[in-house]
């Protein structure tokens, strides 16, 4: 085998990870672009350079590449960071979370499925339960943190704290389509802390 083994080395399910990673980025593109209907597995393919065929052999459908897009998007963009203070951990977080949200391409996928679902109770049940759980657990990470390193009381409702955190930003972004600036996430951020922190 040449050198050439390790850029197309297939994964567990025999894709080739160039071509994969390819597919997701014009799915990405094209919707940013053209809007959900805008979107096809033929326009897709055209983008990324492969076969019709092969897609199909991947995901049964377009809503199948977008969403394992965003799923990949929100893992790597949307995973806090562990500064060891709350207050940074959180406003960073938050700040990221609005900025993918309302100024990226994976942010027009996720606002594009949540309106397909509306109509489509399958796909609502897959975003909600397959997808965004797992932004939920790692939503809940700066709180666990701060709750073992005693800066948060050990009995918080963390699930409504992350209500109280993220809910407004969402709001926002799906219903009202304001703005969400560093100013609103950091004053979510400042209730918050005054009325949970308890700094060592």
């Amino acid at each position: 085998m040449g050198s050439s083994s390790t850029a197309h080395r297939g994964n567990r399910h025999g894709r080739s990870e160039e071509a994969r990673q390819a597919v997701l980025e014009a799915a990405d593109d094209l919707l940013a672009e053209r809007g959900f209907a805008g979107v096809t597995i033929e326009g897709i393919a055209a983008r990324a350079g492969v076969a019709k065929q092969t897609i199909y052999r991947w995901w049964p459908s377009k809503v199948d590449v977008l969403l394992e897009a965003f799923t990949e998007d929100m893992a790597e963009h949307l995973t806090p960071q562990d500064h060891g203070d709350l207050g940074t951990d959180l406003r960073t977080h938050l700040a990221n979370l609005a900025e993918f949200l309302t100024d990226s391409d994976p942010g027009a996928v996720f606002r594009a499925l949540t309106g397909q679902a509306q109509h489509d109770p399958h796909l609502a049940t897959r975003l909600r339960d397959d997808h965004l759980s797992h932004q939920r657990d790692r939503d809940r990470l700066p709180l666990h943190r701060a709750i073992e390193r005693g800066d948060l009381p050990a009995d918080l409702d963390v699930d409504a704290a992350l209500d109280h955190l993220v809910g407004p930003i969402y709001y926002r972004v799906l219903v009202t389509g304001s703005p969400v600036p560093r100013t609103f996430t950091d004053d979510l951020v400042a209730a918050f802390l005054h009325r949970h922190h308890r700094p060592n």
